[in-house]
């Protein structure tokens, strides 16, 4: 069991993987950003901690770490403006690492995008910001030395569904459902033997379990 800060509880893969860690029996405090959230996170068994990552500073997300031995960073802009992208993408990680430090907290998870996001499309100054963010933010945490995975989903499909997945180093481009995120995200917290990796994912034939589990004995 695990004492997990989920940052990014109520997001599109966060609140599918808050009841996958609570069923697995790990303690888990949901970052939300409205007080009309915190009832909801409470009845599905987690504790709640409200916080805005468009203001919260590096002392008050170090302050929300403490007790804990794991972060999940799973909140994203989502297209919502350049100066979002760059609070929410960039600096929310950042945080996460300083927070990690400050605590001694060795064990980090990050939901990134796949480096080919996107390619093929006209060019768009917003999405280019985005993704440079996004990999200014992975390699910030891949220069640590905390066993840290990064998870690099393809296209994110709304869909609750975890189906059979591509997990590996470097994939084709293509999609994924949310609730396959959430899934392999939860296999992953569940074997902390996988560590300091980037990982890939997408759609694929492999059922999530098995995909995880290759990782695990390799």
């Amino acid at each position: 069991m695990s004492r997990i800060l989920l940052v990014g509880a109520t997001g599109g893969v966060g609140h599918r993987l808050l009841p996958l860690l609570i069923e697995r029996g790990h303690e888990v405090t949901a970052l939300h950003r409205s007080p009309d959230q915190a009832e909801a996170l409470r009845q599905s068994g987690a504790a709640t901690a409200l916080a805005d990552l468009m203001e919260i500073d590096g002392s008050g997300f170090a302050e929300l770490a403490k007790g804990h031995d794991v972060i999940v960073f799973s909140a994203g802009a989502a297209g919502s403006g350049l100066e979002r992208t760059a609070k929410i993408d960039g600096d929310g990680p950042l945080r996460m690492i300083d927070a990690a430090r400050t605590h001694g907290i060795s064990r980090l998870y990050l939901v990134s995008a796949m480096p080919d996001a996107g390619r093929g499309k006209e060019p768009n100054e917003k999405f280019e910001f985005y993704m440079q963010t996004k990999k200014n933010a992975d390699s910030a945490l891949a220069a640590t030395a905390f066993d840290w995975v990064i998870l690099r989903p393809g296209t994110l499909i709304d869909s609750d569904e975890a189906r059979p997945v591509a997990l590996s180093q470097a994939l084709p481009y293509a999609s994924v459902s949310r609730g396959s995120v959430a899934m392999v995200l939860a296999e992953l917290i569940d074997r902390p033997s996988i560590r300091r990796e980037i990982l890939e994912l997408t759609d694929g034939s492999t059922p999530i379990t098995a995909a995880v589990g290759a990782l695990a004995r390799a």
